[in-house]
């Protein structure tokens, strides 16, 4: 698809468009053209495993071009705060559960072009939408050839075994739990103190 066209599902799926969303359409859409992945939502779905290192704006843009979702187990969340992400294309191959693929990040220079080009434009989100529209590519991405590891139970449709909890009971899947004394037990009894969240009533 076009870019515009991009842009338009992009705004519907997050409620809004912004600079992140221009990024984040524009390196999927970068991404899948280094791969030679020409519909990642249509006859190449299956392709891609996407992990992005934000939770901003450009994440669901990046779902968006791809198809990839988390919901799907195709979009993966590496919580480093950065505008990027890696592409993993599954008939890459490099060796026993390692597959080849991209990554992307925005370059920190691409924010100064912006500013460069476009002074006449005031308002800092519109100056930065317009660049990161008509930049080139290689003006606003680095871009990395990687390999990551990826076993079975990671991909999309992977349907493993499910396991309770011995200590609280609820169910634990795709093989997070941890084993103490001869027990699975899931990640939140295991340490306790590490909970994103604290019970206040029973």
């Amino acid at each position: 698809m076009e870019l515009e066209a991009l842009l338009k599902e992009a705004e519907i799926a997050h409620g809004h468009l912004c600079a992140g969303q221009v990024l984040g359409v524009r390196m999927a859409m970068h991404a899948c053209d280094l791969l030679k992945i020409a519909e990642p939502r249509g006859k190449d779905r299956k392709r891609l495993v996407t992990f992005v290192e934000i939770d901003r704006c450009a994440t669901d843009a990046i779902g968006v071009v791809t198809g990839c979702r988390l919901g799907k187990r195709a979009l993966k969340f590496v919580d480093w705060g950065k505008m990027a992400a890696t592409f993993v294309d599954l008939t890459r191959v490099a060796a026993d559960d390692v597959y080849g693929g991209v990554r992307i990040a925005a370059l920190e220079s691409s924010r100064e072009l912006a500013r460069e080009r476009f002074s006449e434009i005031e308002q800092k989100n519109v100056q930065q939408m317009t660049a990161y529209r008509e930049l080139s590519d290689a003006e606003l991405f680095s871009v990395e050839w990687v390999e990551v590891p990826l076993p079975a139970n990671e991909f999309p449709g992977y349907k493993g075994g499910r396991v309770a909890c011995a200590i609280c009971g609820e169910g634990i899947n795709y093989g997070r739990g941890v084993l103490r004394d001869d027990e699975l037990i899931c990640g939140g009894c295991a340490a306790p103190e590490s909970r994103y969240y604290k019970v206040v009533a029973p």
